[in-house]
């Protein structure tokens, strides 16, 4: 007689890949138990907000929160929080994980939703705040969870001199909330631009300017030696060039790197940007899902740069989650959406649709010291990205040709005088290979 029983799913990281991903089972139809286990004391909520509105006192605790507790048991979803996954064991017929508190949790099918945490500064004296550290240096941030908000936002508000270590967009949009705050602000970056490896140089010399003509002093080419630390508290940064930069508060957003110690003790291919997986969100072993900051994958838009691709944004996880939860369920669909994300740096928002990585060309259209503004990205002759300030019409007329598989053509998108979706054509078919 066969086993009629409903497969048992174990969910690993509640971030938004993990709500996600369980959201999608249900979607799909999906009928068995679901356990979504995750290492902070909250439900799942919302990250954009804390390194932006949360920080400046902007949203409550309980508008990031994204179900109620009647959510969850509506849909059949056993939600553990504050307790993290420490080991896994699995066959081919499923398996069983252990947590901190020494519980067990039996599964048929494994998704691994586990994010990313913060690099640390490589400098001396640099020991950021976290729970339950007796020697952390006061003053001394990063940013990842609600918790690691809750000590900055205090701090934050009354600062008057704040140095960011990273150009990143975390790094800028804190130094943005801190200017705002009435601090001084100063943003400390190692690579020769801002927002390094993840936009345009054009959009990274236009948006350091933005900053600068706002009042955030930037300093490119420049590492941190030191945090200078007196009585247990960070009063500055020393620099690279031999100077110190006084400061009531440091934070530091120096990029993330991969969850995968779960995936590694499983045997799963791993390699240094995440948990290898395939266009269906499946890991190595052929059963095991990841998804979000985690996982490393193919490419998911067509155009331009092809190669295994991590991207880290709410459209991202959200998407690869749906394609995971797809193939857990039976119903494998590659994932192959357009990346978009956004970015509000103070009253400076950033939209950017596509990938302009490899770009052979770059349009700009409008006015950059007007950040009004966008630029087009192409590759051999055709349109792969998008990257706007202050030009939502620009944005979505771009995203939307890139999600239909269309293009615009070069010599005409910098026109102004002309809306974008009126230049909207159809892409070349692709020449032989």
């Amino acid at each position: 007689m066969t086993d009629q029983r409903p497969a048992r799913t174990l969910v690993v990281g509640a971030g938004q890949a993990g709500i996600s991903l369980v959201t999608a089972l249900r979607e799909l139809g999906d009928t068995g138990p679901v356990v979504l286990v995750g290492d902070e004391p909250e439900p799942p909520y919302e990250r954009p907000p804390l390194s932006k509105s949360y920080l400046r006192g902007e949203h409550d605790r309980a508008s990031l929160v994204f179900h109620d507790t009647g959510w969850f048991a509506d849909r059949g979803v056993e939600l553990v929080t504050g307790d993290a996954v420490v080991g896994i064991e699995r066959d081919l017929a499923g398996g069983r994980a252990t947590t901190t508190s020494g519980r067990t949790l039996e599964f048929d099918r494994l998704a691994l939703t586990t994010g990313a945490a913060n690099r640390t500064l490589p400098v001396a004296d640099a020991r950021h705040e976290e729970p339950g550290c007796p020697v952390a240096t006061t003053g001394l941030h990063s940013i990842r969870t609600l918790a690691d908000a809750d000590r900055l936002a205090p701090e934050l508000r009354r600062a008057r001199q704040v140095v960011v270590v990273g150009g990143g967009f975390i790094g800028l949009e804190i130094a943005a909330g801190a200017r705002l705050l009435g601090a001084d602000a100063t943003v400390v970056e190692v690579a020769p631009r801002l927002l390094d490896r993840a936009v345009s140089p054009g959009l990274a010399d236009a948006v350091r300017q933005a900053h600068e003509r706002r009042g955030t002093r930037v300093l490119l080419r420049t590492g941190a030696v030191r945090v200078v630390v007196e009585d247990g508290r960070a009063r500055g940064v020393e620099l690279t060039d031999g100077t110190t930069l006084p400061a009531d508060v440091v934070v530091v957003g120096i990029g993330v790197v991969p969850r995968t110690e779960l995936a590694a003790q499983l045997g799963l291919l791993v390699e240094p940007r995440g948990i290898v997986v395939d266009q269906n969100a499946v890991a190595s072993d052929g059963l095991t899902v990841a998804a979000g900051d985690c996982a490393v994958g193919p490419n998911p838009f067509g155009r331009g740069l092809g190669g295994p691709t991590r991207l880290e944004s709410v459209a991202h996880a959200t998407d690869q989650a749906h394609a995971a939860a797809s193939a857990l369920a039976g119903h494998p669909s590659a994932y192959d959406r357009v990346p978009w994300f956004w970015s509000d740096q103070g009253d400076l928002r950033l939209q950017m649709a596509g990938l302009p990585h490899g770009a052979d060309r770059t349009v700009l259209r409008g006015d950059a010291a007007a950040e009004r503004f966008s630029l087009l990205s192409y590759r051999d002759g055709l349109l792969i990205a998008v990257e706007s300030v202050g030009s939502p019409a620009d944005y979505l007329a771009v995203k939307r040709a890139l999600e239909k598989g269309m293009t615009i053509e070069a010599d005409a998108a910098a026109d102004t005088a002309v809306p974008l979706k009126r230049l909207i054509t159809e892409a070349p078919a692709p020449g032989p290979s």
